[in-house]
């Protein structure tokens, strides 16, 4: 592909319908169709299909048809133009070229000449063996039915009437397709031409039309200006994503010290909240420290304060039994006076 917004619209496909056409007209409308699916162009980026008109310039035998896109109310791009002209043993020539800028420098094609079938010999052994291939099928353009319209006496020029505020009727703008999709589905209009950007070798065949074609040449200033910020960026993902990534790649250490540094850099961001989390909840056990420290010394004091009772109480019970212990005493030892006494006098009475 070009990386060009030409990768839209794929010229083989529409110079083909164009030979297949009955009439310019026609033409027109069957190219800004959906259901055929060739425009996919989308030059104002509303992502949308621009309706594609076809204005026609003539000179004698030699007609230009110049697909226009109205970009805007006051802007016109030209897309691509038709070369279609005859010479004086009415041999027909029919190019088209893309406009420089949409398809780049120099991006012409036309119709292949048709090539005969090849029949290989089975019994040839030689070095550089023929292989067979079909004839190649192309349109022969004189009798293209377009180009009969053109050239008959019955050829009426077509002007279209529709401007950026008043496209046709039948014309419903569409989505655009994704350009890999669209490429897929119209590469084999490739088949029966030539030219392009593939090792281009064809070249402008009626310079005179073609040069007078340039000097009124349509640009629009808005597509300019996409094209030089690289709002056509027409390139897959996987190409760009290949882009992005460098051309050599790093080492393993390089590779595990990359995903290992968004780690520490998180564990660094995170290791002063978590610091202060356990500084908050050190300085929470320290307040509440003098608390507890407080109600282990009013319980320790209210021991002290029920100490002395219970001394008291122990000291009294001791002073009871201290008398008790001194007025037994003093009993046994009146007792044994007493009985001294009486035994004294038991001993008188015996003399």
């Amino acid at each position: 592909m070009l990386d060009l917004p030409g990768d839209n619209l794929d010229l083989f496909a529409v110079l083909e319908l164009f030979q297949k056409s009955p009439s310019i007209e026609d033409f027109e409308k069957t190219l800004n169709l959906e259901e055929t699916g060739i425009n996919n162009l989308d030059l104002d980026l509303d992502g949308k299909v621009d309706f594609i008109k076809v204005e026609t310039e003539q000179d004698g035998d030699d007609f230009s048809f110049v697909l226009q896109v109205d970009v805007s109310e006051t802007e016109v791009q030209d897309v691509a133009v038709i070369l279609l002209s005859k010479d004086k043993n009415d041999d027909v020539a029919l190019q088209m070229v893309g406009d420089k800028d949409l398809y780049g420098k120099d991006y012409v094609i036309e119709p292949a000449p048709p090539a005969p079938a090849v029949t290989a010999n089975p019994a040839y052994e030689g070095p550089e063996p023929v292989t067979s291939t079909p004839a190649t099928t192309v349109i022969v353009v004189e009798s293209a039915p377009v180009v009969q319209y053109v050239y008959s006496p019955v050829y009426v020029p077509y002007y279209p009437p529709y401007t950026y505020a008043y496209p046709p009727p039948y014309y419903a703008a569409f989505a655009v397709v994704a350009v890999g999709v669209y490429h897929n589905n119209h590469y084999y209009h490739h088949h029966g031409y030539h030219g392009g950007y593939h090792g281009n070798t064809v070249v402008v065949h009626n310079h005179n039309t073609y040069n007078n074609y340039n000097n009124n040449r349509n640009s629009s200033n808005t597509v300019n200006r996409n094209n030089a910020n690289g709002n056509y960026n027409n390139r897959s993902p996987e190409s760009s994503r290949s882009e992005s990534r460098p051309s050599t790649a790093p080492s393993g250490r390089e590779t595990r010290a990359s995903s290992e540094s968004p780690r520490s850099e998180s564990r660094s961001q995170e290791s002063p909240s978590s610091r202060e989390s356990r500084s908050s909840s050190g300085s929470s056990r320290s307040s509440a420290s003098p608390s507890a420290s407080q109600s282990r010394s009013s319980s320790g004091s209210s021991r002290s304060s029920a100490s002395p009772s219970a001394s008291q109480s122990r000291s009294s019970s001791g002073s009871r039994s201290m008398g008790s212990s001194s007025s037994r005493s003093a009993g046994s030892s009146s007792s044994r006076s007493a009985g001294s006494s009486r035994s004294g006098g038991g001993g008188g009475r015996r003399r």
